[in-house]
């Protein structure tokens, strides 16, 4: 069930982080509304998460390192973003960052 809340919390950091361009810099009332209730629920679903006996460090680094290999999947998909050799390998050593923690400190 940790694991569901984890999700539940980089899906709400991704769609509140994805909002943040269209906020023009907090000055456009609903997209800075949306954005941060996004990030409310997603810090809401990590800590559910850390309650659950997830270990802290293993929640972060995938709440933090899946959510912007997502960031920059939905840059360069929908916002035009460039990629680059330098992007993937940076997203591709994140992923891998993750995986190594999970797997040494989540068991």
């Amino acid at each position: 069930m940790p694991y569901v809340f984890l999700l539940v919390a980089i899906t709400f950091e991704v769609i509140a982080t994805s909002l943040l361009k269209s906020t023009e810099g907090f000055t456009k009332l609903w997209p800075t509304v949306a954005t941060l209730t996004g990030y409310a629920a997603a810090f809401a679903a990590l800590s559910l998460a850390i309650k659950q006996d997830l270990p802290v460090g293993v929640a972060y680094a995938m709440w933090s390192g899946l959510g912007t290999a997502a960031i920059v999947a939905i840059g360069v998909v929908f916002l035009g973003e460039p990629i680059n050799p330098q992007k993937v390998a940076g997203v591709l050593l994140v992923i891998g960052g993750v995986v190594v923690l999970n797997l040494g400190g989540a068991h």
